[in-house]
């Protein structure tokens, strides 16, 4: 249990006047108690006062040993879980409760508990997920330093006649290999036109000279997300394939280059956004600038032009510009930064040169 976690939490209740909340997602409670509790689902509630001891309730099937500062309440299948909730809760007081709950637990929990004071409390644990602590930080540095040494590795592999799945199954071998817990999302591998889909989902297309090859990755270990991208061209680059890239390449610096405390998320997107438009790909720029990471792959927190808040020291997000010509290729760059006190610490180190496989 991390004492200084529950302090800040318990503060920022204060700040808002909430007195109790409920926190059901697995990577929040796994950021307050240090447990990693998958429930299916199951009911699993970290139900806190402000006052009084914090009480997590949880099905016999996932047994815990007993947690610091924290009562265990356990339930049986047969258990009736959102009555035994119900007795816990403070009658008249606002209750907080997470985002992502599914709503059949939340509605079965109003209808049960007579009220409809609920406000949304994620706001709460997001902003303090945001910042990384020291520790939090080594942790992202450690999973990216894997993510490095296998996107090198992963570049290695390719070969003519590989399919897009056989690139994914070789790096789940390289992720094993290196000592990652796994994924951190399924690899995103486009070859040629299928680069064109920020999302493409990996098929069957067959590589090919003159493709351009996107490889966004990531791995787990210890709970944090590493996410890198790195386009790579097979055999040979055409001119317009170079110019695309250099864009790309000058739009993800020039936005790694604007990065300091104070500076807004929204100046940090512009920055990128504004060197492609200038260069005329401006339409074909279709996504955010990037994302929050930490403990989950996606963060509340992306880097885009509706987000106007500052950046704080510790906070860590992706800078993954991107230019998609429909028929043709994508061309994605992508590293993971942490704000510092006088910029960025960009955590990603495979080169960003032009490559030609």
């Amino acid at each position: 249990m991390n004492q200084a976690r529950w302090e800040k939490m318990k503060m920022r209740m204060r700040e808002v006047q909430l007195e109790q909340l409920l926190v059901t997602d697995t990577p929040s409670i796994y950021y307050l108690t240090g447990r990693w509790i998958e429930s299916g689902e199951r009911l699993l509630v970290l139900y806190v006062p402000l006052e009084g001891t914090p009480k997590l309730l949880i099905n016999e099937l996932f047994p815990q040993k007993p947690l610091e500062g924290v009562e265990l309440v356990w339930l049986k299948d047969t258990s009736d879980a959102l009555g035994i909730l119900c007795q816990e809760l403070l009658p008249g007081k606002t209750l907080g409760i997470d985002k992502n709950w599914p709503s059949g637990f939340l509605l079965g929990l109003m209808e049960r508990w007579g009220s409809t004071q609920v406000m949304n409390s994620s706001l709460l644990l997001d902003g303090l997920r945001a910042v990384k602590e020291p520790e939090e930080v080594e942790l992202m540095r450690e999973v990216s330093r894997i993510n490095d040494d296998a996107m090198g590795k992963l570049m290695e592999v390719l070969e003519e006649n590989l399919t897009e799945k056989d690139v994914e199954e070789r790096l789940a071998k390289i992720y094993a290999n290196l000592g990652a817990d796994g994924f951190s999302f399924t690899p995103i591998i486009a070859f040629g036109k299928n680069g064109a889909d920020p999302h493409h989902t990996n098929g069957l297309r067959l590589l090919n000279p003159g493709d351009a090859v996107i490889l966004d990755i990531g791995c787990r270990k210890n709970h944090y997300c590493s996410d890198m991208t790195r386009t790579v061209f097979f055999g040979h680059a055409s001119e317009e394939d170079r110019e695309v890239y250099e864009t790309v390449r000058a739009a993800n610096e020039a936005a790694i280059a604007r990065i300091k405390p104070g500076v807004t998320f929204a100046e940090v997107d512009a920055a990128a956004r504004d060197l492609i438009a200038a260069k005329g790909y401006g339409p074909f720029f279709t996504h955010r600038t990037g994302h929050s990471i930490g403990i989950e792959v996606h963060e509340p927190g992306d880097v885009s032009s509706a987000n106007t808040n500052p950046l704080v020291p510790g906070m860590i997000f992706s800078v993954e510009p991107g230019i998609y010509l429909e028929g043709k290729l994508g061309v994605r760059i992508e590293d993971l930064v942490v704000v510092t006190a006088t910029g960025a610490e960009v955590l990603n180190q495979v080169s960003k040169e032009l490559r030609i496989l």
